[in-house]
């Protein structure tokens, strides 16, 4: 059982705004058995939209659609689902009652132009929308059903969840569908891939399959699988994992199941901060408090995360961080003497048990042939000693600091996993 999901609006096909719907009801169609084949979006324009509706018909069994229902004429979704299912309009008496209830919320009567939105297609099921003016309308033609809701994403998120999707599990039959991801940081999508290949030709005998998802510092492993027997599904993808990990454990640091909330690096570093009890300070250059901003966007990160010297400058390492300016001119900033002693620099300063520190070059300028841009060094600093690592990144600044800041947490979380 396939579904399609087309979104309607000029202002989606000229950036004003992002498709986030799209997102939203293949999340939630997918933690229900429903697999999407596509995504589409199409402009203000009748001839587009019927056009899209006829492809994906052919494609799918279920077709959602988002967007131009709103009471003004450039609205026209309505009136092309009139045409495309040849039938005429009624009026909803449900529909307008919905409308009449929402504007005496605001103390308001009701419009003549918002009373048309109970102007409904005449063969069409409406589902009420009790959070806007236009009613969600279900078309079964066919064996094919049709969904066409308002492109307000706090409507559209309420009609999917109460009424849509139970709706749809009551008209068809679904399997089970079961995603998990393994998150890995520290190795490269092709180095990854080699490394796995062997396990990764396994899955097919499973009806696993396989995808990667690159991010800058990181790749995600997802795996995926369907079927009937959810119990036979879950412990196929764990049976998996548990091969995998006697591959590249040192590369993962997490998991995430698919529709349930995910944990990031930066929580996890939290979490083992907390269970023993501990506290983290970081001296940034090249990330100009990338890292602290990570760390900071976990709640509850004020209990074991105290603060951090952005030392962009020669003079600011030098003052602050106590780092030699002999070493400085010698070495430079992007070097391991330096970024160690700015690790140890902060965490004796601020009193903590562990520290981070980062310098490195993100572009586009100031490499040189013995320090080309992408050169970073990392060190963390604990009660015991004082450890460094060098990285090559790339030549895009962004990408840069993102790798900097990922790579520096996963060196972190190494520490806490191994300490005792």
């Amino acid at each position: 059982m396939q579904a399609e999901i087309i979104t309607i609006g000029d202002e989606i096909l000229i950036g004003q705004i992002v498709d986030t719907n799209s997102a939203f009801m293949a999340e939630l169609l997918n933690m229900n058995g429903i697999s999407v084949k596509q995504i589409s979006s199409v402009s203000d324009n009748k001839e587009h939209i019927i056009k899209a509706l006829d492809e994906a018909k052919e494609r799918a069994d279920i077709i959602l659609i988002t967007g131009g229902l709103g009471p003004t004429k450039d609205d026209i979704t309505k009136k092309t689902l009139c045409e495309y299912f040849n039938t005429t309009t009624r009026f909803d008496e449900d529909a307008y009652l919905d409308v009449v209830n929402l504007f005496a919320q605001y103390g308001k009567e009701v419009s003549p132009i918002n009373r048309l939105q109970a102007e409904v297609p005449a063969i069409c099921e409406v589902i009420r929308n009790y959070n806007g003016t236009a009613p969600c309308m279900w078309f079964d033609v066919d064996g094919k059903v049709f969904v066409s809701m308002p492109g307000v994403p706090y409507e559209m998120k309420a009609l999917m969840k109460n009424q849509v999707v139970p709706k749809l599990k009551a008209r068809f039959m679904f399997p089970f569908i079961f995603h998990k991801t393994v998150l890995t940081q520290g190795i490269g999508e092709s180095a990854l891939s080699e490394m796995i290949s062997g396990w990764e030709d396994s899955l097919a005998s499973v009806n696993i399959k396989l995808a990667y998802l690159p991010a800058p510092g990181m790749v995600r492993l997802r795996l995926s699988t369907k079927g009937e027997d959810e119990k036979k599904l879950r412990s196929a993808i764990e049976n998996k994992i548990e091969e995998l990990k006697t591959i590249i454990a040192e590369y993962i640091y997490g998991y995430e199941i698919f529709g349930e909330e995910n944990e990031t690096l930066e929580q996890t570093i939290g979490k083992l901060l907390k269970q023993k009890n501990k506290t983290i300070s970081t001296a940034e250059s090249c990330t100009g408090g990338y890292i602290s901003h990570l760390i900071t966007k976990v709640p509850g990160s004020s209990d074991y995360y105290t603060g951090s010297i952005i030392s962009y400058s020669y003079e600011i390492k030098e003052t602050e961080l106590g780092v030699p300016k002999d070493v400085l001119e010698k070495q430079g900033a992007v070097s391991q003497p330096v970024v160690e002693q700015m690790a140890k620099a902060i965490r004796e300063k601020y009193h903590t048990d562990y520290s981070i520190a980062a310098s490195g070059i993100a572009g586009p300028g100031g490499g040189t042939k013995d320090k080309p841009v992408g050169t970073v060094w990392i060190a963390i600093a604990t009660p015991e000693k004082v450890f460094s690592e060098k990285f090559q990144f790339g030549n895009d600044r962004e990408r840069n600091i993102h790798k900097t800041a990922n790579a520096a947490l996963n060196m972190l979380r190494k520490e806490l996993d191994s300490s005792q």
